[in-house]
């Protein structure tokens, strides 16, 4: 298994509360190369439809507020091939969730299986259009793959699902940023990775005393479903980090990113 970790749209820069220099938000993805499934995108970030067609792709006052680059290099349609890779192999796309800056690549990869929670898909369903939810990135029809509760304990952290036809990829519930939030677990050799999506948004939460970002606490606090479980699950992964050696990260701090 190969893992690259890419960045799929950068959005407004912010600034460091440890003297790091300024940084454009990101939005965190990995491209995985596995043995028996082809190739599969952890995220699909930005598409080129919301490049080329924002005004109706996006919701305009996220755009206003996030100024995303809206760069085309940018895009998993463009990066794949700057790597290498064709983007027509890949199989599968995995989902925290249908925000719109993790969800808007869909249509680029029309072949591909994509795998959510089932709750966030009916939440989906429920409120788009919406600033959060847009359904032109999967006005194509995609081959969905849900996952409803149940599951398994996984670090302690309970109902975490196998993926459908992939090998050490899990989905693992994570609920408080959006109804059905999940981080994506990745087993690399002896060692695992947790995407955790927006479960937090700076790296500096999952210290052992957490320290929140002050734009980047506001915007999770302005965009959360359940105050009390996002909260709660931010301590379940400080304690995945601390105690259990998980390489645990989000999808929007790029200084964490800028570490891979």
């Amino acid at each position: 298994m190969k893992i690259h970790h890419l960045n799929l749209g950068s959005m407004r820069e912010i600034e460091s509360t440890t003297g790091l220099p300024s940084a454009p938000a990101v939005c965190h993805a990995l491209l995985i190369e596995t043995p028996a499934s082809g190739l599969v995108l952890v995220e699909s970030g930005l598409g080129l439809d919301d490049i080329t067609r924002p005004g109706e792709l996006l919701d305009t006052e996220w755009v206003e507020q996030v100024t995303p680059a809206l760069a085309p290099a940018e895009t998993a349609a463009r990066r794949l091939p700057a790597l290498g890779y064709d983007p027509a192999d890949v199989r599968h796309i995995v989902l925290t969730h249908l925000d719109v800056d993790h969800s808007g690549g869909l249509p680029d990869f029309p072949g591909a299986a994509v795998h959510v929670m089932a709750a966030e898909l009916e939440a989906a369903a429920e409120q788009a259009p919406s600033r959060r939810y847009r359904p032109g990135h999967w006005a194509h029809g995609p081959r969905w793959v849900t996952y409803g509760e149940g599951g398994e304990t996984w670090f302690g952290m309970e109902g975490a699902r196998p993926l459908e036809g992939l090998d050490d990829l899990l989905l693992v519930p994570l609920g408080g940023h959006s109804r059905g939030h999940a981080g994506v677990a990745v087993r690399d050799g002896e060692r695992w990775l947790l995407h955790a999506g927006d479960a937090y948004f700076y790296h500096r939460e999952l210290e052992p005393e957490p320290v929140a970002h002050p734009l980047m606490d506001l915007v999770q606090q302005l965009a959360q479903v359940d105050a009390e479980l996002r909260i709660a699950n931010q301590a379940r992964l400080r304690t995945l980090a601390h105690e259990h050696g998980v390489d645990v990260f989000s999808a929007h701090d790029p200084w964490e990113l800028a570490q891979r």
